[in-house]
């Protein structure tokens, strides 16, 4: 499976709530001695440079925020062929990313296959009703098909990755992120978000049809004071377990393959850099042995939250909590050579978090094939086909709500 592989020759004062709870969390789970020959034989050839290059997560194409570096197609591959990146998110096309794909596997020192992430909310090219209004039809048929359609389509353009399902519970209108998720019901939406994962993961995660789905955004992001987005969220245990966490555990459940953590912090601390949610609760009491992405440079965050001094000390933080993998922050690239010097990382924790990743691409298939999701004729034939037309008209006409004034209960004539 790994054949094509090139063989090689200032202290900071934390707020008291964070210090109590850092303190009392268990310590991070160890790395497992179960991981797969390969992964371990490819982690032992790789340079740090290369291990923190998989450990990082590049913008392409639409910029969503802040871009670290230039986003022109030459200097993509400049960064490929250094080690410098385990893969791009927002680049699609069967013909360009099967060139990027090419530069990783044929020009890069040890050929490791790119991942390629998007946010495919409601459709590729085939239009869906938004989450929520699809969550109106309770129809779960029709949402897992919506859903299995989104990967065929997003597929057929080189996305391996989809950053779907979002399943956040929501209770506050004026939350600006409220139509991507399943409404205000945990038990609702847990039943969508496992439909939501089978639809776009199918039977097999190789099959290149399916892609990798990423449960976000963990943990109760949808829960913040006022409504106020990327902020305080302050709920009790019980409220937390009973009302936000259940869809998410019911992804874990239904095979999810990757997490990605919220930009929120959680009674004090930040989702990014929070063992108790990431280490305790998703791994040690869930068993998810999957990859947790950071959000768009969340990592960075922890410092305008006031938990982290500096970029170092919130890439500590967020690797001891569990976040494996850096969306466009390069605080583990720039940050982590230091931190193992300095004795404050062990590079078991860096080699745990290149496993994972390395664990999701070898899922995907694309070790024994890297260029599955590049297939020109595919993309040309699945986008807006018929067939495909017809269930997005069909879900629409499934998730209309009306409303009958009935006894003048509404005052409107």
């Amino acid at each position: 499976m790994f054949s094509f592989i090139k063989n090689s020759t200032a202290p900071f004062v934390f707020v008291s709530v964070f210090t109590i709870w850092i303190s009392s969390c268990s310590s991070p789970s160890k790395p497992t001695e179960s991981m797969d020959p390969g992964i371990k034989e490819l982690i032992g050839k790789m340079t740090l440079e290369e291990k923190l290059g998989q450990l990082t997560l590049s913008v392409g194409g639409v910029v969503t925020g802040p871009a670290a570096f230039p986003v022109e197609p030459e200097t993509f591959k400049e960064n490929i062929r250094n080690g410098l990146v385990g893969g791009y998110f927002n680049t699609y096309g069967a013909k360009f990313t099967r060139e990027l794909q090419q530069t990783a596997v044929e020009e890069s020192r040890l050929g490791i296959p790119l991942l390629f992430g998007a946010d495919v909310i409601h459709g590729f090219r085939t239009v869906f009703p938004i989450p929520l209004g699809e969550s109106a039809s309770w129809d779960l048929e029709i949402i897992k098909n919506s859903a299995r359609i989104t990967a065929k389509e997003a597929t057929a353009v080189g996305i391996t990755w989809n950053f779907v399902p979002m399943v956040d519970i929501s209770r506050d209108a004026r939350w600006g992120r409220v139509a991507e998720g399943a409404g205000e019901d945990p038990y609702l939406g847990s039943q969508i978000a496992k439909a939501r994962i089978r639809g776009l993961q199918g039977n097999d995660l190789s099959d290149p049809e399916s892609m990798a789905a990423c449960t976000k955004h963990w943990a109760a992001y949808g829960a913040p004071d006022g409504g106020r987005d990327y902020n305080t969220v302050d709920i009790s245990e019980r409220l937390l377990r009973d009302i936000y966490l259940p869809p998410y555990k019911a992804t874990v459940e239904a095979g999810a393959a990757t997490f990605m953590t919220a930009f929120n912090e959680l009674n004090g601390v930040p989702a990014t850099g929070n063992e108790y949610l990431i280490e305790q609760i998703l791994r040690k009491e869930w068993g998810f042995t999957g990859m947790v992405v950071s959000d768009y440079n969340s990592i960075g965050e922890l410092v305008a939250h006031g938990v982290a001094a500096d970029d170092a000390e919130a890439g500590l933080l967020s690797l001891k909590a569990g976040t494996d993998m850096d969306m466009e922050g390069y605080i583990y690239q720039k940050q982590l050579p230091k931190l193992l010097e300095e004795g404050k990382v062990d590079i078991a924790l860096v080699d745990q978090a290149v496993a994972r990743i390395l664990k999701l691409k070898l899922d995907l298939g694309l070790f024994d094939d890297p260029y599955k999701y590049c297939d020109e004729e595919r993309e040309r034939n699945e986008l807006l086909s018929e067939e495909h037309l017809e269930a997005a008209l069909n879900a629409a006409k499934k998730s209309i709500v009306l409303l009958k004034n009935e006894n003048d209960l509404v005052p409107i004539s």
